[in-house]
């Protein structure tokens, strides 16, 4: 395939594969640097992934958590996007294949993230939502909505209860939250949108295969948090697992089966990795990268965010796929191809941990710092305040900050929109 018209250049050329918060920094780092950038992204939008739940249950549009990388980085004389999906790396050629030509680099920024692990059970991809992309989120959202719209058809009351059931799988932060989310829904807002059903006979259903949900934070939390979520009518169901999904039957570890058209999958992980890169990952499909965020025996290749999978002895598993992590390790990089440019060394790449939090709904949140815990409505606030200041844009912390005020006065998210029907498979 031709190469991709890019400006000839002698400078050197960083490509960098994937415009997450990872490759965000790094590019911000580097905006004054004599380089030329070329980011290579398949969307033409940065996307805020940890607010992706509220799109799905009408909280927010999906404008309020993207944000156009040519807005991003307006006035940035050294960078060049070009929307393309990357399908192989030439290591030894120095040199990237994508849908729409091939590129050359000088260096190569791996920042692809990661993508939904279903851990081969059968029904999984077929019918689960999962919750990585905005698309998925409105494919959840109309899901749940079309449900509630065919319940008023059905007499039979098995069959438009399955509709109204929800399953969600995976206890972590973002099945906390949209667990949480779809609680305060049933309470506040769908009685009122739909008063010929009985909401009452709707089972929101958390399941988790470990011993407690949050289990990256500290126990205390993580029994706050499942304190939080019962009182709000979740039944949080904890050391259970997924066995078999076939579209309405939900089949559990304990031999016990729950009826819903809507499982949610948000259970696991993997990298997002494209091919090229095989032989050298490491556990949950991660790229095996050293303390300075190069790949093992390469010295122009490097690895971000949740596809790096960088060990320490905090964390022998590989660092958290969460968003500190990633905009460190951009800041990092940044700091340290300068120091190539220049002949320098810098110190090994040390991810600080400034803490890790989770909100429930309204008022509700759980944080934990270092020798400090709280939750709450002072932990929601804290929750609320980090978000806001992540969010790419001034405009996007407007508009999610402007929606957040609406809602808490009104209880009304207003967003419940079938833009595009969703059909399953």
């Amino acid at each position: 395939m031709a190469n991709i018209p890019l400006p000839e250049t002698n400078l050197p050329r960083i490509v960098i594969i994937g415009g997450g918060f990872a490759g965000i920094e790094l590019i911000k780092s580097l905006k004054k640097e004599k380089v030329q950038i070329i980011l290579l992204d398949r969307h033409n939008y940065h996307t805020f992934q940890p607010l992706l739940y509220q799109v799905a249950t009408g909280g927010l549009e999906p404008d309020s958590i993207a944000t156009p990388f040519r807005t991003i980085f307006e006035g940035y004389s050294n960078l060049f996007f070009r929307m393309a999906e990357v399908k192989t790396i030439h290591r030894e050629a120095k040199c990237v294949s994508t849908n729409i030509g091939d590129v050359k680099y000088d260096y190569l920024v791996i920042a692809t993230g990661s993508r939904t692990n279903y851990f081969g059970i059968e029904g999984l991809r077929e019918s689960a939502m999962p919750l990585k992309t905005i698309p998925q989120a409105l494919d959840l959202r109309s899901l749940m909505l079309q449900n509630f719209e065919k319940a008023l058809l059905i007499s039979d009351l098995e069959e438009r209860n399955s509709r109204l059931n929800i399953v969600v799988v995976g206890g972590g932060p973002t099945g906390v939250e949209i667990s949480g989310a779809l609680a305060e829904l049933k309470t506040h807002v769908l009685p009122h949108d739909y008063p010929e059903l009985d909401f009452r006979k709707m089972s929101i259903y958390l399941i988790e295969a470990n011993e407690r949900v949050l289990a990256g934070m500290s126990e205390w939390s993580s029994r706050k948090s499942k304190k939080f979520l019962e009182n709000l009518g979740v039944e949080v169901w904890t050391g259970i697992s997924v066995k078999n999904y076939e579209g309405r039957k939900v089949l559990l570890s304990n031999d016990k089966t729950l009826q819903s058209h809507t499982l949610i999958w948000t259970a696991g992980v993997m990298g997002n990795l494209v091919d090229g890169l095989a032989d050298i990952t490491v556990r949950g499909n991660r790229i095996d990268v050293d303390e300075f965020l190069s790949v093992r025996n390469s010295t122009d290749i490097f690895a971000l965010g949740d596809c790096a999978g960088i060990k320490s002895d905090t964390y022998p598993n590989g660092l958290p796929g969460v968003a500190p992590v990633a905009v460190q390790q951009g800041q990092y990089l940044g700091k340290r191809l300068k120091a190539i440019f220049r002949n320098k060394e810098v110190k090994p790449f040390k991810y600080t941990n400034k803490g890790t939090m989770a909100t429930v709904g309204r008022n509700k949140a759980v944080v934990d710092m270092k020798g400090f815990h709280t939750q709450g409505f002072f932990a929601w606030w804290i929750w609320m305040f980090v978000h806001i200041m992540y969010l790419v844009s001034f405009r996007n912390r407007i508009v999610v900050l402007v929606n957040w005020v609406w809602h808490y006065i009104s209880y009304d998210k207003a967003i419940r929109l079938i833009i595009r029907p969703y059909i399953k498979g």
